[in-house]
């Protein structure tokens, strides 16, 4: 029978007490508000009802630490051949994420594979441990290709799950997965729903290699990268929306160097300011990853140099459309003030990273990008 918890959708950290003075005690759970997340409502966290029989002994011997090294093995393979293993999890597991709730081990294995064979996801964990006596609370990156569609978008989902464990079975009874990117996690959440069909419209991304990066986190406003250090070759610029400088060196790449080597093209092309007033601008292509430094030709003009950028962590917004230097400029300045808010701190200057050809393609699906590097980010 469902608790007035479960009907009103509030969860509670079980509090395990015994009731008895001998062996056979009659162990029951009672419920502590659990405080308050950012972005989390009360409502959210799903109770369970635990009558643990009175042939249990007093205290649970749930080894939690064991099952955080389990999910740090298993969640690994959730969309791979060898799957999650089933057999770590009660029959009747609650699952809910905004737009999603199962309540088998069937439905939550129907939900992995529909996801595993329509949008071929990427999941990353960064880590995973005990928040509660019977909790464990994991952060991951979850990136999709919708592959049903001609465009191929990507949908990236970054957040938290928050995974009970039943003392008595010693198996996950739930498992409730929170967005950052949506403030209203309750399942079933239209924000949620908006904020899916919002990743589905079409950017032109070419086929052509890219910085390496992991994305960190997803707000609703940019997301947090981590980039691996790359190599660029720059000149000097005009403006961030310019394109001074990009003849130059693009004619290192197509042969305009000391060996007349041909360098395959990257995308996409940067501008980089370094100052607080966005006038210091380079012009950068970024080379391939199997280069480096010493095995490079030298550039035949002056003004032409080669740079390895150290990577690190940087904010991103993405936007389509001519980006025009007030465009730029706007973008830059809410993304900083959004950082300013959620308390990241934020480097001088900015990158403008443009994809496309603008001659060839349409502006309605450029991708563009605004990028400022961070001092420092910390996933806990």
């Amino acid at each position: 029978m469902a608790t007035a918890a479960q009907l009103s959708g509030h969860f509670h950290r079980p509090i395990i007490t015994a009731v008895g003075n001998d062996h056979r005690r009659h162990v029951a759970t009672h419920y502590l508000p659990v405080q308050r997340r950012r972005n989390l409502t009360s409502r959210l966290r799903p109770s369970m009802s635990l009558q643990v029989s009175n042939e249990m002994p007093p205290t649970s011997t749930v080894d939690m630490e064991q099952l955080v090294g389990f999910l740090y093995e298993d969640l690994p393979h959730l969309f791979d051949d060898q799957g999650i293993d089933p057999k770590a999890y009660d029959e009747r597991v609650k699952f809910r994420d905004p737009i999603t709730k199962h309540d088998t081990i069937a439905g939550y294995l129907f939900n992995i594979s529909l996801l595993k064979n329509v949008f071929t996801p990427d999941f990353r964990l960064h880590w995973a441990k005990q928040t509660g006596p019977y909790e464990i609370t994991t952060r991951w990156t979850m990136v999709m290709k919708f592959s049903l569609l001609p465009w191929k978008p990507e949908l990236v989902f970054t957040g938290t799950s928050i995974m009970a464990v039943n003392p008595e079975t010693k198996k996950f009874c739930s498992h409730l997965d929170l967005w950052d990117s949506i403030n209203n996690n309750d399942y079933f959440s239209f924000e949620g729903l908006v904020d899916v069909f919002k990743q589905l419209r079409v950017y032109k991304t070419p086929d052509l290699e890219t910085p390496k990066y992991q994305i960190l986190k997803r707000t609703a406003n940019y997301e947090v990268r981590k980039y691996e250090p790359f190599i660029v070759v720059e000149t000097n610029g005009d403006k961030l929306s310019g394109s001074s400088g990009f003849n130059n060196v693009a004619g290192y790449i197509f042969g305009k160097n000391s060996t007349m080597e041909k360098i395959p093209m990257t995308t996409p092309v940067f501008t980089q300011a370094t100052d607080s007033q966005l006038s210091s601008v380079s012009v950068q292509i970024v080379i391939p990853s199997g280069k480096d430094l010493s095995s490079l030709p030298m550039p035949n003009e002056e003004k032409i140099n080669l740079k390895k950028l150290e990577g690190g962590f940087a904010a991103a917004v993405k936007f389509s459309g001519k980006p025009t230097e007030d465009v730029v400029r706007a973008k830059e300045n809410e993304l900083r003030k959004c950082l300013s808010k959620d308390g990241l701190k934020a480097k001088m200057g900015c990158m403008l990273a443009r994809y496309n050809d603008p001659g060839r393609t349409r502006s309605f699906i450029m991708r563009n990008e605004v990028i400022i590097w961070l001092e420092e980010f910390s996933l806990d």
